[in-house]
């Protein structure tokens, strides 16, 4: 029996709806309810074209919608300003106009790529998510958060942009390699570490089958992760506050995607090892003690996600690329470090020889 899940997003006239289920990209209503021109784009990549791109093109066909594509590259590598004008390219050649609406159907670089596009094409167009890798259900897909990379630092050329819906069918799991599969457990991981003690113990409890894609289990982790997430952007929509903390692990994470090569460390391989950095430093702050560095070990472990970053990295490139990360201000490196299992908290009152400590280590 399908199982189906509805939440909302609540910003005022920005808000939209979550569906999360099995079988959604079949029901036809659920995307083009949310298309209020007679025009799409669909932007995903050439891993997801031969997998979901023909449900989506007859659901647009079946509502009388006119619509075109753009294929990018599959990779974080092709996260670039490039891509974006690829996608604008095609939208200004096939004359689409201010009622357009942009799909993303794919994994977080297709939906930031596209929801970036949709954000500066004609000054803003509607845009729509389907997201259909774990990582992106549970994190890129939700908050509005869209941009590109840049050579020096990830994410940095972006806006905060709101799709009109999110669609996270949970099928698209089957035709995920198991390495994507564990990236986006680390994403998911993070919500119990950040916010939610008993969601963390529920996933050592439960992480073998959700590695064996229990379909009531992955609905309820994608579920908990969406709502979790939904309920902080509400309170923080553009992070200037409480936001920052679903970012636990990123700063060193992404150094290590900076550093080591988009694409060569998946994102949520990087954020793991990112989360144990941050772990690793609140304990040497006196924050939290031994045994949640155990537990997430083990959890991060079972989930097959690296718990270490790569050896290769020294300290001063690692201080180098985290300066210019997005919650830097005025000099100053911000960290997400736990004051206790679900309890995180954003800071730069750290002993910077501590710090030097975890990178080294």
């Amino acid at each position: 029996m399908p199982i189906k899940h509805t939440l909302s997003v609540d910003l005022g006239d920005r808000s939209y709806p979550i569906y999360i289920g099995s079988d959604l990209l079949a029901e036809a209503d659920l995307l083009t309810r949310h298309i209020h021109g007679q025009s799409a784009l669909v932007v995903t990549n050439s891993t997801v074209e031969p997998l979901y791109l023909a449900a989506i093109q007859q659901s647009l066909d079946g509502a009388g919608i006119r619509h075109d594509r753009v294929i990018l590259e599959d990779g974080e590598q092709y996260k670039t300003l490039d891509a974006v004008t690829r996608i604008i390219d095609v939208l200004l050649e096939n004359r689409h106009d201010r009622r357009t609406t942009v799909i993303a159907l794919g994994g977080g670089v297709v939906g930031d790529i596209g929801g970036f596009a949709a954000s500066v094409y004609q000054r803003g167009v509607n845009f729509i998510q389907i997201p259909t890798t774990l990582l992106s259900q549970v994190d890129s897909s939700v908050g509005g958060k869209t941009g590109v990379n840049h050579p020096l630092g990830k994410n940095m050329i972006g806006a905060f942009y709101q799709p009109r819906c999110v669609i996270a069918d949970i099928n698209t799991f089957s035709t995920l390699p198991p390495r994507e599969l564990a990236a986006g457990l680390a994403e998911v991981i993070k919500y119990g570490l950040i916010y939610d003690a008993g969601f963390f113990s529920w996933l050592e409890a439960n992480i073998d089958g959700l590695l064996k894609l229990d379909a009531e289990l992955m609905a309820e982790a994608v579920l908990v992760s969406c709502e979790t997430k939904a309920r902080v952007v509400e309170q923080d929509e553009r992070e200037s506050g409480i936001r920052a903390i679903l970012n636990l692990g990123h700063t060193f994470g992404h150094a290590i995607e900076t550093v080591m090569g988009y694409g060569n460390w998946l994102h949520g391989e990087a954020v793991a090892a990112g989360m144990m950095m941050a772990i690793d430093l609140s304990i040497r702050e006196g924050l939290v003690d031994e045994s949640l560095r155990a537990r997430s070990i083990d959890l991060l472990s079972r989930a097959g996600l690296p718990v270490s970053p790569p050896d290769s990295i020294s300290v001063e490139q690692y201080l180098d690329v985290m300066a210019i990360d997005k919650k830097t201000l005025d000099g100053n490196i911000r960290l997400v470090l736990l004051r206790a299992l679900g309890e995180a908290f954003v800071t730069a009152d750290y002993s910077p020889d501590k710090l030097e400590q975890t990178l080294t280590a």
